[in-house]
């Protein structure tokens, strides 16, 4: 189980409060485990713009945490994502977690080595949840593996974040089938993908 002083810690609970106080009523139009996603993507970044942008699909919060719980690896795109989840990880399921942009010591022709090292994973890991907080060509090029493989992740949670290709990689995560926590348009980034982990790794231990 998760340590009572990492989510009953007296600042995250003050926190928490003040971002309740300050959504109110609007609290309501949402599910409690939803909410509690948003809510700690709020908290990672200080803003609530993320009330409007997460976006997730019908079986993405159940799939998410019956694979946290049965152990399966996390695949990360890079190694802050990996550390922003790793303390809650060892606190609860103890899930393998790669980081993709370490899996590979040279990018392949035309490719970002973060891109070569999500696809490298993909075939070591195809059932794998991905989590993509900072490198949209990662996204982009697991989506298009993922389009023409018979094995499925189990969750994607697209957040990577900037100017370049962000968008274009978040509508083609919102076209496919699989199970995602989506960021829309350019916002994400590596502390909000690792809080949308971390809210999960608090569900499925509670």
């Amino acid at each position: 189980m998760v340590s009572k002083i990492t989510l009953n810690h007296p600042i995250v609970k003050e926190s928490f409060a003040i971002i309740d106080a300050e959504i109110g009523e609007i609290k309501s139009n949402f599910p409690p485990s939803e909410y509690a996603i948003i809510r700690r993507v709020i908290h990672a970044s200080a803003d609530f713009d993320y009330l409007n942008l997460l976006q997730f699909s019908h079986t993405a919060i159940e799939s998410g945490i019956n694979a946290l719980r049965q152990g399966i690896p996390i695949v990360t795109d890079v190694t802050m994502v990996r550390q922003g989840i790793a303390t809650l990880v060892g606190k609860t399921f103890h899930n393998p977690i790669i980081a993709a942009v370490e899996n590979i010591s040279t990018a392949s022709p035309g490719k970002t080595r973060t891109e070569t090292g999500m696809l490298q994973c993909f075939q070591q890991y195809p059932q794998a949840v991905y989590v993509i907080g900072n490198a949209p060509t990662a996204l982009i090029a697991l989506c298009q593996q993922v389009e023409v493989s018979a094995l499925k992740p189990t969750l994607i949670i697209g957040a990577p974040v900037g100017f370049v290709k962000v968008e274009e990689s978040k509508r083609i995560l919102a076209n496919t089938a699989i199970p995602q926590i989506l960021v829309k348009g350019r916002k994400g980034g590596s502390p909000v993908a690792s809080a949308i982990l971390n809210a999960l790794l608090i569900l499925a231990a509670s």
